[in-house]
């Protein structure tokens, strides 16, 4: 009695006009009936009355790519074992509505995009073209996402989402290069429709367009990796053809009754996920247009962005629903600027530590749990399951943000974001009412506040700002953007498998280039090698010390002008015609690595007997100036941190009897390593 009511209400609303939302009220998602499909289709298609577009067809089958489009419609026709009387209307059919859409859009029929399984389901219908082509084309405009292609942005967006809500198994798919390219994009460009039967993709579609959601074939798609994640998680030590092919059909095992179970988990994890996973990137992946801009940051996205609107809407919401999204804010800035402002909600983390002080910020994150844990537990407005880091919005301070990152999602941790723009964002937002809104204020001392009217140089040290020379919040510059790019992409490599890294990287048990028992190379009497590479152990007091020293003597910055007797002032140089030098072995584009933790673009300079660093000179194209010039047999010992394998020291020094006197030392950070260290000591041992 209960399914003849709603029956026969939904008939009812379907000769009154009703609305998509009305259909949803009545069917609360379940499958349609066969007779009323149609109808509740077009409805939500917004396709109902909508006019006989084949009408313009000319039916001339002329385009360029014509073979192939017929040639792909009678294979697929060949395959659903129709009788042959059928066979030749369907392809007709199919063949005629395919055609008639890339000369009316304009568009190039490509093989394999999905076109002729899309059409599947409709042509179930048995429908006059017409009506066929009209829910064709508003499938195709509403729910399939632009980009499915390889590298498609679109894959770039589901990795983020998997990453969120299950790291661990997005880690074990980057470790394999699974990219979401490799086995999605039948999902993402059928809805389902190429890998499902019939029956599922059928009760799968009324769901779907009842939700009007364009975005839950993301959620689906994410459900289909969960439900399968003990087998993927079995399978790690499969190969990767054969781990893709498992996940490739993975769809194939969900029958027509799982599926209000499969499209209501997937309701669930949409509900778990920050509201500006959606709002955000939907011009991006459903718009009219898609900006580069907007396609490059998805692209070079660590993890999940949040928008400032979203975070102060969270923290100020009232009853939110128990599954909604609730964040506990981690402000990662420097000390000296988050007491110049931040949110009272916030949790300071200062990301310096990382390098600095490894002991101190493993001390700090153990709070921040616990302190997310507490609020959690006191049902706070600061306190929820979901992370959302927050940096200064300055590219150059941000890279110490996003190591912070890294290191949490190395560990799996679920529900993991970022603020996009930072605290600029947040300091916008609230424009001049931040005084109300922020905590501790202070526009004398607010890095925002005092951009317009001065430019801070060099960096925070120890809760102060030095007034070097170093101009640390200038505009960032292109070579910085690129940069960027680059640590980033060794970020996802060190999230996704660290142990990797660390095998190849120098330091590694399993490669070790100089050993103390070595023989060969003995410069001193009675005095063992004093070249070595290995890890460096998190100690760095003597070595800071002796630095330290070294820099009460010269100006900031100039520690190696005094040791390899550079003039600064006449050491510019053109950065291409240097490299081209007849004396240059090899160079790595690098960044250097200050005691207080900033960066600075520049490339490390292989000679036979010297070591040189050529640091870019911001806003002035392919100029540097020399800043290191090291002899090759003055450095003693190459180390790398245990954590972060790239991250290189190389020590220079003399023997002092049995003793190792370390005078100073530089500390660049190196996309691949362990080439730049292996090249170096070879090197340094033809000088012995």
């Amino acid at each position: 009695m209960e399914n003849s009511l709603w029956f026969i209400e939904l008939e009812a609303a379907l000769q009154d006009d009703c609305t998509v939302d009305e259909i949803y009220a009545i069917c609360h998602g379940r499958t349609l009936p066969e007779a009323l499909r149609l109808d509740v289709w077009q409805v939500c298609l917004g396709v109902r009355n909508k006019i006989d577009q084949l009408a313009q067809f000319n039916e001339i089958y002329d385009l360029p790519f014509q073979v192939q489009l017929r040639n792909d419609c009678e294979e697929f026709v060949n395959k659903l074992g129709n009788e042959d009387e059928d066979k030749v209307s369907v392809v007709c059919d199919l063949e005629s509505i395919l055609t008639f859409y890339c000369k009316n859009r304009n568009v190039v029929y490509e093989p394999n995009n999905g076109w002729v399984e899309l059409m599947l389901p409709l042509l179930s219908l048995k429908l006059v073209r017409s009506e066929t082509y009209n829910l064709f084309e508003a499938i195709r405009d509403t729910y399939i996402p632009k980009g499915c292609a390889k590298n498609g942005t679109v894959f770039n967006v589901f990795r983020l989402l998997l990453l969120y809500h299950d790291p661990e198994l997005c880690t074990i798919l980057d470790t394999k290069r699974i990219t979401p390219d490799c086995y999605a994009i039948g999902w993402f460009q059928t809805l389902f429709a190429s890998t499902c039967t019939l029956p599922v993709v059928l009760s799968m579609w009324d769901l779907y367009f009842q939700q009007s959601d364009p975005f839950l074939v993301f959620f689906l798609s994410l459900i289909v990796l969960i439900n399968q994640r003990d087998q993927i998680l079995a399978m790690k030590g499969s190969s990767k053809e054969e781990l893709t092919r498992f996940l490739v059909n993975m769809p194939c095992n969900i029958e027509a009754d799982d599926v209000l179970d499969f499209c209501s988990l997937a309701q669930y994890y949409s509900v778990k996920t920050p509201a500006s996973f959606k709002r955000d990137l939907f011009s991006v992946l459903f718009g009219a247009q898609n900006s580069a801009t907007e396609t490059s940051i998805v692209s070079q996205a660590l993890c999940l962005p949040v928008s400032v609107n979203e975070l102060i809407e969270n923290a100020s919401m009232e009853n939110p629903h128990p599954e909604a999204v609730r964040f506990f804010l981690v402000d990662c800035r420097p000390a000296e600027q988050y007491n110049s402002g931040h949110l009272s909600t916030a949790f300071h983390l200062d990301s310096n530590l990382m390098l600095s002080e490894p002991e101190a910020f493993q001390t700090a994150v153990q709070g921040l749990l616990r302190s997310q844990r507490n609020a959690i537990d006191a049902n706070s407005n600061a306190g929820g399951e979901h992370l959302c880091f927050l940096g200064s919005g300055r590219l150059e301070e941000d890279q110490y943000t996003h190591m912070v990152v890294a290191s949490f999602l190395q560990k799996s941790t679920k529900y993991v974001s970022l603020l996009t723009g930072g605290y600029e964002a947040i300091h916008e937002y609230f424009g001049e009412g931040m005084v109300d809104c922020l905590e501790d204020h202070d526009p004398l001392k607010c890095l925002v506040c005092n951009r317009d009217r001065q430019r801070y140089r060099g960096g925070p040290t120890k809760g102060t700002l030095n007034n070097n020379n170093n101009n640390l919040f200038s505009k960032l510059s292109l070579a910085m953007k690129t940069k960027s790019a680059e640590v980033r992409e060794k970020l996802f490599d060190y999230i996704s498998n660290p142990n990797a890294a660390g095998a190849g990287a120098v330091g590694g048990a399993a490669e070790k280039h100089v050993s103390r028992n070595d023989r060969n190379g003995r410069r001193y009497r009675n005095v063992a090698p004093v070249f070595s590479i290995g890890e460096d152990q998190e100690d760095d007091d003597d070595l800071n010390s002796a630095a330290s020293e070294n820099s009460a003597t010269t100006p900031s910055g100039s520690r190696a002008y005094a040791q390899g007797g550079i003039d600064p002032a006449e050491n510019e140089v053109s950065i291409q015609s240097f490299l081209k030098g007849s004396d240059v072995i090899r160079y790595f584009k690098c960044q250097e690595v200050h005691l207080n933790g900033y960066m600075y673009d520049s490339y490390l300079i292989v000679t036979a007997t010297h070591l040189l660093v050529l640091r870019e000179l911001e806003g002035r194209k392919d100029r540097a100036r020399i800043i290191v010039r090291r002899s090759l047999q003055s450095i003693v010992k190459i180390t790398a941190k245990k954590r972060h394998r790239d991250l290189i020291t190389f020590n220079y020094g003399y023997p002092d009897e049995e003793n190792l006197v370390i005078t100073d030392m530089d500390r660049f950070l190196i996309p691949n390593a362990s080439e730049a260290t292996e090249l170096i000591s070879r090197h340094i041992i033809k000088q012995t």
